[in-house]
């Protein structure tokens, strides 16, 4: 009866043991990736800064195209890649907005998720 005692007190003991360790392993971990987040921290906000800008250029460039109404598009930039999204009302429109986004400064590629939607009265 003793000697299960002893086995079952140095099993708990080796568990524990084990999980400390473990828990151990797992912090050294998140304190290194949290390091490495903070010593990323700034090229990652000036790349956002710099895909806010590139956004603004090409949305500006759509709004000064009259054929086309830039107020059902949104614009997504991510490193010099280009994604319209919205609504037009004629297909034509599909085609120049990608044209018009790609004459862009510093826009890399234009993936068009434009969709043709006629305004209410089917004109």
């Amino acid at each position: 009866m003793a000697k299960n005692t002893v086995l079952t007190l140095v099993g708990g003991i080796l568990i524990a043991l084990a999980s400390i360790h473990a828990y151990a392993q797992a912090s050294a971990t998140s304190a290194a990736s949290a390091a490495m987040a903070a010593s990323a921290g700034k090229p990652a906000k000036s790349a956002r800064a710099a895909n806010r800008e590139l956004r603004r250029k090409v949305y500006s460039a759509l709004v000064k195209h009259k054929e086309i109404n830039a107020g059902n598009i949104s614009v997504v930039a991510k490193g010099g890649a280009i994604t319209l999204y919205g609504t037009v009302v004629d297909a034509s429109q599909v085609d120049q907005a990608t044209a018009i986004a790609q004459g862009v400064p510093g826009v890399t590629s234009v993936t068009n998720k434009l969709t043709v939607e006629k305004p209410f009265g089917g004109q």
